[in-house]
C-alpha cells in the first residue's frame, strides 16, 4: 500500500514472498521504462527516471533488469510497450476512501481487475471525482533512520529547499513536499551525506478515516486484493489505522 501510512511502514518490515517481488519488480520495471519514454535515457537530465532507477536498486532490482528498461523505454528494444495511466477511484470498509492509479497497455482489462478486486472485497467504486478531492498530490521522501541521525538534523537540511514536513517513522524519516519541490530536497539530503530509500510523488489524504481492528482487516484485504493486479501501480487509501490496532492486527 503506498501513502506511508503506518500500516504501510509496518509491512514493509516483513519478508517479501517470491510472488510478491516478482509483482515488486514487475512494477519498478514499467515505472523505468514510462520514466525514459518521457524524459529521456540520461538519469542526470531525468530526475523521474533517476528515482526509478534508485527505487529499484533500493528494492533489489538487478542492474540488467534495469538497463533493458531504460532501452525499452528509450525505444532501442523491438519489445517496447506502450503504458497509459489511469486512476480509478473507490469506497472501501468502515466509509474509507481508495485512488487506485493503474500503469497498463490494456485499459479495459486494467478496468476489469479493479472492479473485480473491489466489489469482491467489500468495496465499491466511485464516480470520478467523488474520491480524488480528499486527496493532494505531494512529493514523499523517505529516509532510513541511521544511527547519530535525527529528526532535527533532517529538518535542518531539508527545511530550506521547499520541505513541508518530516515525520519520524520508527525506523524511518518521512518527508512531505510539493512535487516541484521534491528534487531540490532529495539533492539537499545527498549533498549533507543523507541517503535516502525512495523519492515518488504520491497521493496524501487530507483527513485519515480511523478505524477499528475488524475493518482495518478488510480494508488491508481490499488493498492486498488490489496490490496483486498486475495492472495496478499504487493504492492509496485515508485509513488511519493507531497502534493499538496494528498490535492487534500484528498478532493474526
Amino acid at each position: 500500500m503506498s501513502g506511508h501510512s503506518k500500516w504501510a511502514t509496518t509491512k514493509h518490515k516483513k519478508a517479501i514472498t517470491d510472488s510478491r517481488r516478482a509483482k515488486l519488480f514487475a512494477k519498478l520495471i514499467k515505472n523505468i521504462e514510462v520514466a525514459t519514454r518521457m524524459g529521456g535515457a540520461d538519469m542526470d537530465g531525468n530526475p523521474t527516471l533517476y528515482d526509478a532507477v534508485q527505487k529499484g536498486r533500493k528494492s533489489s532490482l538487478p542492474n540488467d533488469n534495469i538497463e533493458r528498461a531504460i532501452k525499452r523505454g528509450a525505444g532501442l528494444d523491438d519489445s517496447a510497450v506502450q503504458y497509459a495511466t489511469i486512476i480509478y477511484e473507490g469506497r472501501g470498509p468502515a466509509g474509507t476512501a481508495i485512488l487506485i492509479e493503474c500503469l497498463t497497455d490494456n485499459k479495459n482489462r486494467a478496468a476489469a481487475d479493479v472492479r473485480v478486486a473491489v466489489t469482491r472485497n467489500g468495496g465499491t467504486m466511485a464516480d470520478p471525482g467523488s474520491v480524488a478531492y480528499l486527496f493532494s498530490r505531494k512529493g514523499v521522501i523517505t529516509v532510513e533512520k541511521t544511527e547519530g541521525l535525527t529528526e532535527d538534523r533532517v529538518l535542518e537540511v531539508v527545511l530550506d529547499h521547499g520541505a513541508d514536513d518530516v515525520e519520524d517513522r520508527g525506523d524511518q524519516f518521512v518527508i512531505t513536499t510539493e512535487p516541484s519541490s521534491m528534487v531540490a530536497v532529495r539533492t539537499a539530503l545527498q549533498a549533507a551525506g543523507i541517503d535516502y530509500e525512495g523519492a515518488d510523488v504520491e497521493f496524501i489524504p487530507s483527513m485519515q478515516v480511523q478505524v477499528d481492528a475488524e475493518a482495518a482487516r478488510k480494508v488491508i484485504k481490499l488493498i492486498d486484493a488490489l496490490e496483486d493486479s498486475d495492472e495496478v501501480q499504487n493504492v492509496y487509501s485515508n485509513v488511519d489505522i493507531s497502534a493499538e490496532v496494528m498490535a492487534e492486527l500484528e498478532q493474526d
